[in-house]
């Protein structure tokens, strides 16, 4: 049923505290809140409440076996899980408020939908201050997916969450661009060595300062194989991808150029887009090329990504030949984006 979603207007710096409260008490009410975050923008309900959890899935039309994530506004998270261990406590004061999760074993409280059946829930404290007022406001933690069609690219500015949801949820606020741009890492503190399944802003190198014996899943950088139950969101599922194909060559640049440009001369009754960076653009020849930034920045590569993929859906191309990047810091995220937008449709060269 087509509902009449909301919009509101915000300036994280400028609250409009009676507009916040009218959007937590849709959250009070069971309803359907998309909201801006510094990773991407979330699509929120009462954590805490089974039949409110059930139409996120509903509205993004997401499986559901991914589990959600629960967001959070203060320190006190005690009455969410059955313990903080000391590991997951030093993360927090160092990276929260923040782009990290931290995988717990769950209290009795989360129900079975939010963590998707899982005997742990990843929760997280948002920098954004819209996100923190809404949480706040509430009186609950919000479970809150990224506010996009399920599989499609994550929404970083307000106008994609209404292409995507309007209609499907009840209210729909905006605040300015995601600044990191890819979601929140996830690291599982429910083993003695804690590990990443999520790459994000809080990189490996960060979080190694802290414990240098914490890694990443190899399984992160990889498909999913089998039927595996995902600990953390987008393990599993094809995610973050365009309606266009998208084909990543990996190389040294110049032969990722070269390859690039005779892949688009090869092409035949279709439109061929270049997703690259602008240490490239300009050795294309195609009528479609967006940088994504500059390589010496691959933090606002980060933060350009998904909007850059749906871009080249706004254009109607059919192909999208991207570069890659290297895999160290931010660059991981990225390309664990990257790769997954392409359902690991790789050329090595």
């Amino acid at each position: 049923m087509q509902m009449n979603t909301k919009i509101i207007d915000m300036d994280e710096n400028s609250i409009d505290i009676n507009k916040m409260k009218s959007a937590a008490d849709i959250i009070k009410k069971g309803g359907l809140v998309a909201f801006p975050t510094e990773t991407v923008y979330g699509l929120g309900a009462n954590a805490l409440d089974e039949d409110a959890v059930k139409k996120i899935f509903l509205a993004k039309g997401r499986p559901q076996d991914n589990p959600l994530i629960v967001h959070v506004a203060d320190f006190n998270i005690e009455n969410f899980v059955e313990e903080v261990p000391d590991i997951a406590r030093t993360l927090m004061n160092k990276f929260w408020p923040g782009p990290l999760t931290i995988i717990l074993k769950k209290s009795k409280l989360i129900p079975d939908t939010t963590s998707a059946g899982l005997d742990s829930v990843g929760i997280r404290m948002p920098k954004n201050k819209i996100a923190l007022n809404l949480i706040k406001l509430s009186g609950c933690p919000i479970a809150a997916p990224s506010a996009n069609i399920s599989g499609r690219p994550s929404p970083t500015v307000i106008s994609r969450c209404i292409e995507d949801l309007d209609g499907k949820v009840d209210c729909i606020i905006g605040g300015d661009k995601s600044n990191v741009g890819v979601e929140s890492t996830v690291i599982d503190c429910t083993a003695d060595i804690p590990c990443v399944l999520r790459p994000g802003g809080v990189t490996l190198e960060m979080l190694q300062e802290v414990n240098k014996d914490i890694y990443i899943d190899p399984a992160v950088m990889g498909k999913s194989i089998g039927n595996i139950k995902p600990k953390a969101p987008g393990m599993k599922y094809k995610h973050y991808a365009p309606k266009a194909q998208v084909r990543i060559i990996m190389g040294q640049t110049e032969k990722t150029v070269e390859k690039i440009n005779k892949m688009v001369q090869n092409y035949r009754g279709v439109k061929v887009g270049v997703m690259c960076t602008d240490e490239t653009k300009e050795m294309y020849n195609c009528d479609e090329i967006i940088s994504l930034g500059s390589r010496k920045d691959l933090a606002s590569v980060a933060q350009n990504l998904f909007e850059v993929l749906r871009s080249f859906d706004d254009i109607g191309v059919d192909i999208v030949l991207s570069e890659a990047f290297e895999e160290r810091g931010i660059g991981i995220a990225i390309m664990n984006r990257l790769k997954k937008s392409a359902a690991f449709d790789i050329i090595k060269i």
